[in-house]
């Protein structure tokens, strides 16, 4: 594509040199340039990329955008804009010839929650016979083929060639995971939705945000922003969460149609006779017109709101209740997300990603009420991160579990020892009893916790004392299949880890 063309997608305020030079590929990192290439120097959160220009110039870019401009010997363009970012993301839609037009595309966003409603709706027009490619935090896939996912939402570059390789495979109908770093840095600009999901706001993301209400800003983004503009806001719909308190703030504030989901009157879409298990959760969904029972395998209230969600989505594209019902029945299970690890020691074994304050309680406040014996909890904070949800999370922990195993969870540059202090604040404030790990060799009576920096002894520790008809909980990491130490990142599965540790007891006994 010729860069005059490129250009008519942005808003300039200054070019040197031709513009008639056609354009090959696109890069926001200079060590991908090609030949031919045009540079886009944008401001990563550990990088400038206006440091690398001469870099990527170096290795053929034939034009460079920037915000402060650059000169240099070589013969290349130089195109300056307000913002690199957001010059990415309208670059990107135009070379990839705007493939967002060409699908039926549901963003989700919310703190929790979003993953286990884009496999939902994912299973749901599956069911409906639709061709369905995903994007989000465990993986990206389509038409039978998966590749690894590094963020939740990839940069608008990588999204719009991804789009377009969906459409070129034929999938007409994708569900992205919209997070609030890729609101905030224009990833999903010039994405044009059909319908935007809101599950909840609860604390997360502080260590980038700073606040509670810059973090809210960012999240409102996807049903106030990303569906007023391009060629679909005439039939966008926002399914929101009526029961969240910013999620009723947000369903006054929306223009595109609205459908409120949740347990409370004043809901459009709304579950009753609600019946929870260790193994399901069952019910009936109220719908504009109808309604249908399900049983899903998914466990736990929580998820309730995001079979909710899933439900939404497919009642604003006018699916049959039969449909969805068949949809949700037919979800097994969500990689990370309370997913059970069998055993044959009477123990009932999840892995679960909950690594906010909000979503720990969620599920530990489930598991509690489906629990005939103990609860106990395996869980740490990452590193890096914010620091003020850590004493949160060990309340929460201490409060709800019978015991808690404190240990690590991607440390990253910060000492383990630290960051366990600070969880061990919260878990001290409502549990006096702390153990010795080989004090609970012959297993505990009085609810406490134990601290276990190594994250395999912790899991084993956790397994060790459980008896049957307890619940051991693993959680923070969920999908992930690495730890990250320092510098080094080390292959390290909950899941893997959960059931050697299960194999290893089940021989000594």
């Amino acid at each position: 594509m010729k860069l005059s063309s490129l250009l008519n997608a942005l808003v300039v305020k200054d070019v040197i040199g031709v513009q008639d030079q056609l354009i090959h590929s696109i890069h926001y990192d200079s060590r991908r340039v090609k030949p031919g290439g045009l540079f886009v120097a944008i401001k990563g959160l550990q990088a400038d990329g206006h440091a690398y220009i001469d870099d990527a110039v170096e290795r053929g870019a034939s034009a460079v955008v920037t915000e402060q401009g650059w000169s240099g010997p070589a013969p290349v363009s130089v195109v300056q804009v307000e913002n690199a970012r957001r010059a990415l993301a309208a670059l990107s839609a135009a070379f990839y010839r705007n493939p967002s037009r060409e699908l039926f595309i549901i963003g989700i966003t919310g703190t929790n929650g979003k993953t286990t409603t884009a496999y939902l709706v994912e299973a749901i027009l599956k069911a409906a016979n639709l061709k369905v490619g995903v994007i989000g935090t465990i993986n990206y896939r389509f038409g039978g083929q998966t590749f690894a996912s590094t963020v939740t939402t990839p940069e608008s570059l990588d999204l719009m060639e991804i789009l377009r390789q969906m459409v070129d495979s034929g999938i007409t109908h994708v569900v992205i995971e919209v997070s609030s770093h890729a609101l905030d840095l224009d990833r999903v600009a010039f994405c044009e939705f059909n319908v935007g999901v809101f599950t909840n706001l609860s604390r997360d993301h502080l260590d980038y945000h700073g606040d509670m209400e810059t973090y809210w800003q960012c999240k409102r983004k996807l049903c106030l922003d990303c569906l007023r503009p391009g060629s679909k806001q005439a039939k966008a719909a926002a399914i929101i969460n009526w029961d969240d308190t910013k999620g009723k703030a947000l369903a006054s504030e929306v223009s595109a149609r609205c459908l409120r989901v949740g347990l409370s009157e004043g809901s459009e879409i709304r579950a009753e006779g609600i019946q929870e298990s260790i193994e399901d959760t069952s019910g009936r969904v109220q719908v504009p017109g109808g309604s249908f029972d399900f049983t899903s395998h998914l466990v736990g209230r929580h998820n309730v709101y995001n079979i909710l969600a899933a439900t939404g989505v497919a009642t604003a594209m006018g699916l049959p209740v039969s449909t969805i019902k068949k949809g949700i029945e037919g979800l097994h299970g969500v990689p990370g997300r309370l997913e059970a690890v069998a055993n044959q020691a009477g123990l009932s074994v999840f892995i679960d990603y909950a690594h906010t304050p909000d979503a720990l309680k969620n599920v530990l406040t489930a598991l509690r009420k489906l629990t005939s014996g103990r609860l106990i909890t395996v869980f740490g904070c990452g590193g890096d991160r914010d620091r003020d949800k850590r004493p949160m999370m060990g309340a929460a922990a201490g409060r709800l579990s019978d015991l808690s195993v404190l240990t690590s969870d991607n440390p990253r540059s910060e000492a383990p020892g630290a960051i366990l202090s600070e969880i061990m604040a919260g878990t001290a404030s409502v549990r006096a009893r702390q153990y010795k790990p080989r004090e609970l060799a012959k297993g505990f009576d009085t609810a406490g916790y134990v601290v276990e920096p190594d994250r395999r002894r912790a899991i084993a520790l956790g397994l060790g004392v459980a008896r049957p008809g307890d619940t051991v909980l693993v959680a923070g990491k969920g999908h992930e299949t690495y730890q990250i130490t320092g510098g080094r990142t080390i292959a390290f599965d909950d899941r893997v880890e959960a059931k050697e540790a299960l194999e290893r007891l089940s021989g000594n006994s």
